[in-house]
């Protein structure tokens, strides 16, 4: 979904309720964020002083997970691909499992703040540095692509029509984000991430019951739809060189979760907000459990999109990022639009304001070395900045062609990540004592050959590398750090 689609989108009536819905929701996020955010030392800032409950951080992860690229990439995918994306996310709950009991043990036990600082333990600083730089770029990547898609439905829908330069909206929404979250942190962000949840979930909710009341179906008869629809299918065994195979989805989801999620600074920062790792494992199992039965109502919600444009002859955009908000804008009415408005600005706000305190998280404390003991006005000057690269960030990916944003996501995480799986791979299973200095090419190597291992396999013997090039990446890694470790030196124990 491009700028100039989206800008060419009927312009409803409505816009002026659009405004104020989004205008109504961010004030009442800085009244939360005063609650909240009364607290401005680092201590609140980088865990929220270790003492939120583990169903608050639970709830709030949800709504951290569903970004607003999901909210529009995953119904409009059933349009190719069917509902076999349930495929990854039964995978993504065996990440969850695999985070809960041998991540989340290892992060308690040793008191981080940062997760990168385990590589300086268990390797050395080079380790460290390079751990750190390789989520600071995939986040910064990832977390403005997700707010890419508010900014831009915003910009077709109110400010376009009254003469705000895109540029200008990616700047202040950016700025709203930095407004209340600079003095509070992960003190705030929970609880904000909180009312974005209710929000998302609600406005789902409601978007499934306007869409199926106008097509008059009941509850039965959204389920008929489904069953009987073209784009109903959940798994493919029959073709193992395709990207949608089932034990290719479930493997790759896994450790799609196991790096986004468990080797992420962002996510994990959440839990290790909780007081205790019993509460922090108890809120992984009913966040990732939760996630399920909440990406099956998008799918559904797509098939219902694709059921309604069928039956009332529409064309629907050949990028599917667009099906949703071309129907929401042009086609389903006022009260889905402004569902449609609340839900994504939810969505992509709770997945932003936290991504922008980790970022912060990390370049303090794994690149300059900051504590939770002072230095508090250096740390709102470094979240300036962070705040500053990722509005960049956003115009950048402004500028490129995408289809699918979510796969573009998942892609860019196979190659950034995957350095990061080898590394704690290795350094879980193994004592080996590695050349630490050597780390920071093995991890940018590590990408480069799993490109060219796609490429070859492809044009070879047909086969096509999914989201599997996360392992391969991950592997290279953990196969380059055997062959170059130190066989002269001691066994290490972390």
């Amino acid at each position: 979904m491009t700028l100039t689609e989206t800008s060419n989108l009927k312009v409803m009536p409505v816009a002026q309720g659009v405004l104020l819905t989004f205008v109504a929701y961010i004030l009442f996020l800085f009244l939360l964020a005063r609650l909240t955010g009364r607290r401005d030392d680092n201590a609140s800032f980088f865990l929220a002083r270790r003492a939120t409950p583990w169903w608050v951080v639970a709830i709030g992860m949800l709504g951290d997970s569903i970004s607003g690229v999901t909210f529009v990439s995953v119904p409009g995918d059933v349009v190719h691909s069917g509902m076999t994306y349930m495929q990854l996310v039964l995978g993504f709950f065996v990440g969850y499992i695999v985070v809960t009991y041998v991540l989340l043990p290892l992060y308690y036990r040793l008191q981080l703040v940062s997760i990168y600082s385990y590589l300086e333990q268990r390797f050395g600083r080079h380790s460290y540095r390079t751990g750190a730089m390789f989520f600071i770029i995939s986040k910064l990547f990832g977390a403005a692509a997700k707010l890419y898609v508010i900014t831009l439905i915003l910009q077709s829908l109110v400010f376009t029509p009254i003469g705000i330069p895109y540029p200008v909206t990616v700047v202040g929404v950016v700025a709203i984000i930095w407004l209340y979250t600079q003095r509070g942190g992960m003190g705030t962000i929970i609880w904000t991430d909180v009312l974005q949840t209710l929000c998302l979930v609600t406005t789902l909710i409601l978007m499934l019951y306007q869409v199926s009341s106008q097509l008059g179906l009941s509850l039965s008869g959204i389920v008929d739809v489904v069953r009987s629809s073209g784009h109903s299918r959940i798994f493919v065994f029959d073709d193992w060189t395709s990207p949608l195979y089932f034990w290719k989805q479930l493997i790759s989801g896994a450790f799609i979760v196991i790096v986004m999620t468990g080797l992420d600074q962002n996510m994990m920062q959440k839990n290790l907000t909780c007081r205790s790792l019993r509460e922090a494992q108890t809120n992984m199992l009913t966040y990732g459990f939760g996630f399920i039965p909440l990406n099956l109502l998008f799918l559904t919600l797509g098939i219902l999109l694709v059921h309604y444009a069928s039956t009332m002859g529409l064309t629907l955009p050949e990028k599917t990022d667009s099906i949703l908000p071309y129907l929401a804008t042009t086609q389903l009415g006022s009260v889905v639009l402004i569902c449609f408005t609340l839900g994504i600005t939810a969505a992509s706000f709770s997945n932003a304001d936290s991504a922008l305190t980790s970022l912060t998280t990390s370049v303090c404390t794994d690149l300059l070395g900051m504590d939770m003991k002072g230095g508090e006005q250096r740390r709102r000057w470094i979240h300036l900045g962070v705040c500053v690269a990722f509005a960049l960030m956003v115009l950048f990916i402004g500028s490129m062609q995408q289809t699918s944003l979510l796969k573009t996501i998942f892609t860019a995480v196979s190659y950034t990540y995957g350095p990061l799986l080898g590394f704690f791979a290795f350094g879980l299973l193994t004592k080996l004592p590695i050349r630490d200095h050597l780390t920071p090419y093995i991890a940018v190597l590590s990408p480069l050959v799993s490109y060219a291992l796609a490429y070859s396999l492809e044009h070879t013997i047909g086969y096509r590398v999914g989201y599997e090039m996360l392992l391969f990446n991950g592997l290279f890694t953990f196969v380059s750090l055997w062959i170059t470790h130190d066989r002269r030196g001691k066994e290490v124990h972390v």
